[in-house]
């Protein structure tokens, strides 16, 4: 059964844009970059789980930084993403031979493919789910959605660059920073 879209279950830009200061205390977990290797990968469990969150339709808030949990998540799916990060490698390797081929291969596989795969990824948190390439069909089977929900992403992410002056854009714009495609994820992929 096909999933109807309307207007109204699309994430809207304030939506997206009002997210990160909802519950901006939040914004502080962004300091644990500064804490090398276990800060990262702590960071990186919390942008998963805002991302599955994104999956789901959850844009209220933040959600409250767990470090253990999300170290653990983190450090987990870091390993789970090396099958992966080889296969891209050696397809990289093999186009950029011709390095004009590689460059448009990059460009299309960055924009395209490797998108929707690392949300499916994020969401199933499997080795599989990063090779489950029937999820890029959706990309294209609605590819004008797709591309409306890069530019709100481009958007989004050149208002939060802005708003970095004062500092606050840059953890929003790191939380926020692929809450349209999840939201693509949301309506046109997640069954």
């Amino acid at each position: 059964m096909k999933k109807r879209v309307t207007k109204k279950n699309i994430l809207k830009f304030k939506t997206a844009f009002d997210y990160p200061f909802k519950r901006a205390r939040g914004l502080w977990n962004i300091l644990w970059l500064l804490v090398p290797i276990i800060g990262w990968f702590a960071l990186g469990g919390y942008g998963i789980r805002i991302i599955k969150e994104f999956a789901k339709g959850k844009f209220k808030k933040l959600p409250f930084f767990n470090f253990k949990n999300d170290l653990k998540l983190g450090f987990f799916m870091f390993l789970k993403s090396i099958p992966f990060a080889l296969a891209y490698a050696a397809i990289a390797i093999i186009f950029n031979v011709i390095p004009a081929l590689g460059a448009v291969v990059r460009t299309f596989l960055e924009l395209f493919i490797i998108p929707m795969l690392t949300i499916n990824f994020f969401v199933k948190e499997t080795v599989g789910s990063y090779f489950e390439f029937r999820v890029v069909k959706y990309v294209f089977d609605h590819f004008v959605d797709y591309i409306m929900a890069v530019l709100k992403s481009i958007l989004l992410f050149i208002v939060f660059l802005i708003m970095s002056i004062i500092l606050v854009g840059i953890p929003a714009g790191l939380f926020t920073e692929n809450i349209f495609l999840a939201d693509f994820y949301r309506r046109r992929v997640k069954k």
